[in-house]
């Protein structure tokens, strides 16, 4: 009996709980007595109270496409006499209550929706009573079954209700289960993806798309605290003849041992950026112009000078706050501006010799 116990866990029935169904029902052992007593009247019009209620079922075209062959019309018909009889047997206990439970279950899955299973409980009752009618001669004992009848059909509905809700509410967190995990793969495709933009695949430094961001970020805390800020632009020298006449394999060489030289020299709290190309920013946070200029500008020189003795790179400088900061567009105009004045200065310097 391991569905049996399933279901009823599932759905917390037990004996105590089919004891209180009842009891809000009114339904005690004067309504047992009184359909017990008409089983073997209902018995002798089983077949033509069955086969009634299938051919109007029947002639229902969306019913009978759920109804669907033959040998499952068959099987509902068998299923439907025992139902019957069990509504007169007396026996309203856990199997009993395990039996609605199943039918709901299979009512369910097989997409009979709750608009078609109540018109069928509604056609089986009137059927009973129409029956009864004719089985039972006394006025007063016809009533007491038929108002037994009627509550046992509505403590058969709330069960099988039971398993449609239920089933429901299984199919909803299956839904929402899915749509979490499909949020959460989605945020991680996007996290993903965001650190590859963040991050320039050829240097590990963060890319021109994110270099607003640190700047607007830097430039905040500076103007909280009073403290200077500096931005670095930094090119290449001659890096289209490098390219030419060394190869893009150097170029890109080049490019990724200059990222790590600035990034070497930096401190925690400073952000590399390549720009793009062979254009790299460098924003240092509580720096002046002359510090960036004596200190970062210095080691960036001296590892160069260590790691790639044969490249030159051009350095524009400026600063803003503490007392007046200016946005961060203008301050990245004002560092480009200055590179290409000490990149102009060596060409000019180098076309007089």
């Amino acid at each position: 009996m391991p569905t049996m116990k399933t279901l009823l866990e599932q759905l917390r029935v037990t004996e105590t709980e089919l004891r209180v169904r009842k009891r809000l029902l009114d339904f005690g052992d004067d309504d047992i007595d009184a359909l017990t007593e008409c089983c073997s009247l209902v018995e002798q019009r089983l077949d033509t109270i069955v086969d009634t209620f299938y051919g109007i079922q029947t002639s229902n075209p969306e019913i009978a496409a759920l109804i669907g062959d033959a040998d499952t019309l068959d099987r509902l018909q068998a299923a439907q006499r025992r139902y019957i009889l069990d509504l007169f047997t007396g026996v309203y206990d856990l199997e009993y209550a395990n039996n609605r439970l199943r039918i709901g279950l299979v009512h369910k899955r097989i997409g009979v929706e709750p608009k078609y299973y109540l018109s069928a409980v509604y056609l089986l009752r009137r059927l009973l009573v129409e029956n009864l009618n004719d089985l039972v001669s006394d006025k007063d004992r016809r009533k007491r079954v038929i108002k037994a009848l009627d509550k046992l059909i509505y403590f058969d509905v709330t069960l099988v209700f039971e398993t449609y809700i239920q089933s429901m509410v299984s199919e909803i967190e299956a839904v929402k289960n899915r749509t979490e995990d499909y949020a959460r793969a989605l945020e991680e495709t996007v996290a993903m993806r965001n650190g590859e933009l963040r991050t320039d695949a050829l240097t590990g430094l963060t890319t021109r798309r994110f270099l607003h961001e640190a700047l607007h970020r830097t430039l905040k805390a500076a103007q909280r605290r009073g403290e200077p800020v500096s931005l670095i632009f930094v090119d290449v020298d001659d890096f289209k003849h490098l390219n030419d006449e060394r190869g893009h394999a150097y170029g890109d060489q080049v490019l990724c041992e200059l990222g790590k030289v600035l990034q070497d020299a930096a401190r925690g709290e400073d952000t590399c950026v390549r720009y793009g190309g062979d254009e790299f920013c460098v924003v240092l946070a509580n720096s002046t112009e002359q510090q960036a200029m004596a200190s970062y500008c210095q080691r960036i020189k001296s590892l160069l000078a260590e790691r790639l003795p044969n490249v030159h790179i051009s350095l524009g400088v400026v600063q803003t706050g503490p007392g007046k900061f200016e946005k961060a567009e203008e301050l990245l105009k004002h560092a480009d501006h200055r590179m290409y004045q000490e990149k102009t200065v060596k060409k000019n310097g180098l076309a007089k010799h």
